[in-house]
């Protein structure tokens, strides 16, 4: 079995195209969901974070997310050192979710894999990209936030230039039946890729 990294900026359409691999029957993990599942769930990661930005970070066992974004948004050292909390948790949690998977090829999707260095982990890597006004347009019909907000968010992750180079496979998200073709042949070449 082979692992691939699913990556791409905020509003890329990371998770549309893990729904699509869904669709053709790859197990998908997202790492997102996960890490919210874990710092509500683990202990020790709700234990960690408590100690690293204060016990308000939680309100009733509830991740008080407004406080840790307010905390982290543009402290980019308590930024570091929040992920070096709960990434390493993910990971442990993904590689037990692999040891239960049967299939050809699993994928893990994760933002920002390539800032943090975690190429490595994967046989091969995915990266969605779309032009900065489609995801701005994405990111405000998701969650109302301001284009500024927006663009602070997207100066903690590298542009598509920088990670170009480090992807096999890149999949632009921009009109949806062009990325279904595109994700049926990325599909294609993994299944070969994995002997199958």
């Amino acid at each position: 079995m082979i692992i691939v990294g699913l990556t791409g900026g905020i509003g890329s359409g990371k998770t549309t195209v893990g729904k699509l691999f869904k669709k053709l029957g790859i197990p998908v993990y997202n790492s997102d969901k996960q890490a919210k599942k874990l710092m509500k769930s683990s202990k020790t990661v709700r234990n960690d974070v408590k100690k690293l930005l204060g016990s308000e970070a939680y309100v009733d066992n509830k991740l008080n997310k407004v406080y840790v974004a307010s905390k982290v948004f543009n402290n980019k050292d308590l930024l570091q050192q929040l992920n070096a909390i709960i990434h390493p948790a993910v990971r442990k949690h993904f590689q037990k979710w692999v040891k239960k998977k049967k299939s050809s090829y699993v994928i893990q999707e994760t933002a920002i894999l390539l800032e943090n260095s975690m190429q490595y982990f994967y046989d091969k890597i995915i990266l969605v990209t779309a032009p900065e006004g489609v995801r701005i347009a994405r990111i405000k019909e998701r969650d109302s936030s301001t284009d500024d907000q927006i663009k602070a968010r997207m100066q903690n992750q590298w542009n598509d230039k920088r990670k170009i180079p480090l992807a096999d496979f890149i999949i632009e998200n921009k009109e949806l039946n062009q990325t279904v073709i595109k994700v049926k042949e990325v599909h294609g070449l993994l299944l070969d890729h994995s002997g199958h």
